[in-house]
């Protein structure tokens, strides 16, 4: 063999060396990338569940909020339907009447007010239990049945009315014992769910920056208003229609402040669900430390 030959069979070996490992590279890169993107998509997956794999219940959440956010809104509206006390001939004078004596099984304006706190309950009804198919914590679920406990109260309160009218009957009873009691429920539940949403709004996810931010304003006021009412109870009646109808437009406020959080974190479900933070991926965040 001549050295020329050997020369030539020397370089193809080489180059089939060369040619073999460039092959194992290239398949050892692939390998590690694959490795890389099942991990990455596993992380994904185990940090946030609701991914879009998953977009039609997201989707359906999102529904829900803006449902909800809407039945809350038209509460507000209606649970202070009382001012229409002022154009209407209803003969209460609301400085020294409860607002429920506008629907007293006397009185010729029941039908009316009546009906629209019967829609209202309903409608905040329907609103907290969608609102609560949304919610993620334990605090907030429960502010959410609160809220529900409201709508179902005020519903009581109707389809258990005064007898009278105390204001304007001197002879009637201003304690009517099953209307005190689902009264009372109404104040409970109502102070239950600024309580409990508050909460929620800042310690749980996703925020409520809205209801962590006003939520306690707003119970820090219509709370003395709700005390203010009481004079009646204990043979003190007179200007207790004006603390009342002022917690009843904070009540209102409550609702409106519910229905604007709901309806900003329904605008927002998309890009929040589909590109989840590093936090919820279970990656480091800039600042900590594995």
């Amino acid at each position: 063999m001549s050295c020329d030959e050997s020369g030539r069979r020397l370089t193809m070996f080489v180059r089939a060396i060369k040619d073999i490992s460039a092959i194992r590279g290239i398949r050892t890169i692939g390998a590690i990338g694959a490795i890389g993107a099942i991990r990455t998509i596993r992380a994904i997956g185990e940090g946030s569940p609701e991914l879009p794999l998953d977009l039609a219940r997201v989707g359906a959440r999102r529904r829900r909020e803006a449902t909800a956010a809407f039945l809350l809104a038209a509460s507000a509206v209606l649970y202070n339907a009382w001012v229409l006390e002022f154009p209407l001939p209803t003969g209460l004078d609301p400085r020294h009447s409860y607002v429920s004596e506008l629907y007293a099984a006397d009185q010729p304006f029941r039908p009316l007010f009546g009906g629209i706190e019967i829609l209202c309950a309903v409608l905040t009804s329907v609103g907290a239990v969608l609102a609560r198919g949304s919610a993620t914590g334990p605090w907030a679920r429960a502010g959410w049945l609160a809220v529900l406990g409201l709508g179902l109260s005020s519903l009581a309160d109707v389809l258990l009315p005064m007898s009278c009218a105390p204001s304007l009957d001197p002879g009637c009873e201003a304690v009517h014992p099953w209307h005190t009691v689902t009264s009372a429920l109404a104040h409970f539940f109502v102070f239950a769910s600024m309580g409990l949403l508050s909460l929620a709004g800042g310690v749980e996810r996703p925020r409520l920056p809205l209801v962590r931010r006003w939520g306690p304003r707003v119970l820090g006021l219509a709370l003395p208003a709700a005390v203010g009412t009481v004079g009646p109870l204990f043979g003190r009646p007179g200007w207790h229609g004006i603390p009342q109808r002022t917690h009843l437009a904070l009540v209102g406020v409550w609702f409106a402040l519910l229905a604007a959080e709901l309806a900003r974190s329904a605008a927002r479900y998309p890009t929040r669900y589909a590109t989840p933070e590093p936090a919820e991926r279970g990656y480091p965040t800039r600042g900590s430390t594995v």
